[in-house]
Order: C-alpha cells, then structure tokens, then sequence
C-alpha cells in the first residue's frame, strides 16, 4: 500500500513520514511545489540511510492524490481548503486521514486556543469539500506531538483517537497508525467526535508551554483497546 502525505513537507507530515516509512510502508510526499518534495525526500532518505528498505518519493500534492492508495492531510489549517480543492479530482473513494487541527494562529492568534468552524471540526470541514467524490475521511493523527514523531527512534507515548463514519476505514487506520512504536489508537465514534478530538490539541500545546516541554502527549486508561 502506498501512503501519500499531502503538505507532506512540513515537520508533521515529513516525521510522520519518516516513522511509517521506518515502520515499512512505502510512502509518498508531496507538496505544492514538486521540487520542494523532491529535496525534502532526499535529505530524508540521507537521514535514514542507516535503515534498510526505506521507500519514499516526492511529488506534487495533485499526483501524490492520484498515485497513493491511503492519504494524510498534514497542513494548516490556512491551507486546508485550497489544497482539498487541488487534489479533490484525484481522491476517488481512498481513505484520507485529516489530521489539520483547527487552531488561532490561523488567524494570527495563540497557538493554544481553538478556532470553531462552522462544520464543527476539521475534519467535518474536509468530508464536507470531497462530499462528491466517496472519499472515506477519518480524522486522526491530530494529537501526536511533532516532537515525539521526531524522536526517532524512540517509541512514543502517546495514543491516537480517531473517528469517521466509516468502520472499515477505521480498521484500516487503526492498523496503519499502530505501526508506530508506542502508540494504541482507539476509536471514538462518528466523524463529529472530531469536535473534541481536535480540540484536545491546544490544550496539549498549552501544557506543553507551560511546564516546558515538548513531548506532553495523551493516554487512555482503564480501556481495552
């Protein structure tokens, strides 16, 4: 299965990147500007070189849409809407993973406050713009710190909710998201438990801040997931 990261550039999605392709997954990032992918994949692959069978390319968002089997979102929230309307012709009925988090500094605002939508969540936002093409979206990744992924190759200690209306999407996700080391990935429902999934994220942020750290994360106890 090939995993595309779209906006896979930035430091979420090129770390998540990272850590699936470790995990062996043959992923895919792109990017606005296919030269920027390029560059940022061959300083990756230089990176790993002391793993075995590290499969990664960059492309453009568009083809990295057409080319890969499951999709990520990894961009601001700024940039949601205008690459989903890129790449939408590309999406079919593919899984996509929006892991955009609604957060003020869209607006020039605190990294640690939560900006609502009018779709209720991020990723209500996305299925809402691809609602014509069956793509199956589930919200995910959304509280993973950029540090933890970056800790390579460290596990990390943190677990990842999801939702979607999809179940068998779900599945699918689950199965891609625990081969990251460390982490158990639990279901919470319909696609509109995104509300408070993604609203976790600033509050993360915030404790982060406050006492310092970089790598303050979420664990669900008491539950056999």
């Amino acid at each position: 299965m090939k995993v595309a990261i779209i906006g896979g550039t930035g430091s979420q999605g090129l770390n998540l990147g990272k850590r699936l392709a470790i995990a062996g997954e043959d992923i895919i990032i792109g990017s606005r500007k296919e030269e920027k992918a390029l560059t940022k994949v061959e300083e990756t692959l230089e990176l790993l070189k002391e793993y075995d069978d590290i499969k990664m390319v960059g492309m453009s968002n568009e083809d990295a849409a057409k080319e890969g089997d499951l999709l990520i979102l990894t961009v601001p929230l700024a940039a949601q809407k205008a690459t989903l309307q890129s790449i939408k012709e590309f999406v079919g009925e593919k899984i996509l993973i929006d892991a955009t988090v609604p957060l003020e500094t869209a607006i020039g605002g605190s990294p640690a406050r939560f900006v609502d939508l009018m779709e209720g969540s991020a990723a209500e936002r996305t299925a809402k713009i691809l609602s014509k093409t069956g793509a199956k979206v589930v919200a995910g990744f959304n509280n993973i710190s950029n540090s933890h992924l970056d800790n390579i190759p460290e596990p990390i200690d943190c677990d990842c909710l999801i939702a979607g209306d999809d179940n068998e999407a779900k599945a699918q996700v689950k199965e891609l998201v625990e081969k990251l080391p460390g982490v158990k990935c639990l279901d919470c429902g319909k696609l509109e438990k995104a509300r408070m999934i993604e609203k976790i994220t600033p509050l993360l942020i915030g404790l982060n801040i406050k006492y310092k750290s970089h790598y303050g994360g979420l664990r669900i106890t008491g539950i056999d997931f």
